[in-house]
Parts: structure tokens; C-alpha cells; sequence
């Protein structure tokens, strides 16, 4: 039996410059529902929440006096950096992908073309076929979030899971 019951995501919670900016993108752009606001204590700044649907929720801190934005090369830095986030992806049913790339563009989002990830050498199928397990697009909101619409293609099964006990190597755990 596990130790743990989880329900799933209650949910993920980022940083934003600009409150109003947020709440716009996510409620205009996204159409996600704003679902809760909270002051934090001693004009610290906000605390806000969106529905992303299924129970789940994106919130947001906004710190009026927080340090401000990180340029775009270190931003890549910190993406693939541990202990840090490298996207968010929303699960979208995979006969809405193409629809929801377009409706993103003419919103004025720039966004990907959609990625057939997929069982290959390469990890990209040209086509949509049996290899591909997830189709994803791709595209940032007002800070700089790489969000993804994600759509699975298939259940995963144990024959999915590859596992080669990979580590660090040790100079970089020693470095934790």
C-alpha cells in the first residue's frame, strides 16, 4: 500500500511582475476562471488562484517590491537548473490541439507548431502514428513561463517506463 493518496495537483504556485497583466492572460487569453485573492500580510504583496480545471489550480505570488524580472539567457539557465521549474503543461484532449494553437495565434500568443513526441530515435514523429505518446505546443505568458497544452495519444504502460537508475555524476551531487 502507499504511504500516499494523492488527488493530484491542488496547486502550482509562480511568481508574477505584473498582477494585472496575469490575471488578463490567464482569464482573457487562457480563459481560466480567477477563483481566490489573498493579501499577505503587511502589504507584502498578493496571492492569487486560477482554476485549470479538474480540481486543480496555477496561483500566482505579486510582490510589489519583489527583485523584478531575470533576463532571457538566465532564464535558460534556471530552467534547466535543479531544483528550479522548467514548464507548466496543461492537459487539452488531442482533438483540440490543432484549434487551440490557432486560437492562441490569433490572440496575438506566439506559439509552436505542435510536437508529436513520440518513441523514436529522436524523440519528434513527423506524422501522428503509433510511436507518439504526447502532442504538445508550446508558449510563454507575460513573465516568461514556458507553458505547454499537452495532450496524451495513448495510456502509458510499464513498457513505457525505462529506467536506468541514472545519477548525477559525482562532482555535481557533491556540489548539493
Amino acid at each position: 500500500m502507499a504511504d500516499f493518496k494523492l488527488n493530484g495537483i491542488n496547486h502550482l504556485a509562480l511568481v508574477c511582475a505584473d498582477m494585472d497583466v496575469t490575471v488578463a492572460f490567464y482569464t482573457g487569453i487562457l480563459g481560466m476562471k480567477l477563483t481566490k485573492t489573498l493579501d499577505l500580510s503587511n502589504g507584502q504583496g498578493k496571492h492569487f488562484f486560477f482554476d485549470a480545471g479538474n480540481g486543480d489550480a496555477v496561483a500566482f505570488f505579486w510582490f510589489p517590491d519583489g527583485p523584478g524580472a531575470v533576463s532571457s539567457a538566465e532564464l535558460a539557465r534556471i530552467t534547466a537548473t535543479p531544483g528550479t521549474m522548467n514548464h507548466v503543461a496543461f492537459d487539452v484532449s488531442p482533438a483540440d490541439i490543432e484549434t487551440y494553437r490557432d486560437r492562441l495565434r490569433d490572440k496575438g500568443v506566439e506559439v509552436t507548431d505542435v510536437v508529436n513526441h513520440a518513441d523514436t530515435e529522436t524523440g519528434v514523429a513527423e506524422q501522428l502514428d503509433d510511436t507518439v505518446f504526447v502532442r504538445s505546443l508550446y508558449f510563454r505568458d507575460p513573465d516568461g513561463t514556458l507553458l505547454e497544452f499537452a495532450a496524451w495519444t495513448r495510456a502509458m504502460t510499464p513498457q513505457d517506463v525505462d529506467y536506468p537508475n541514472a545519477r548525477a555524476p559525482a562532482t555535481k551531487a557533491a556540489a548539493r
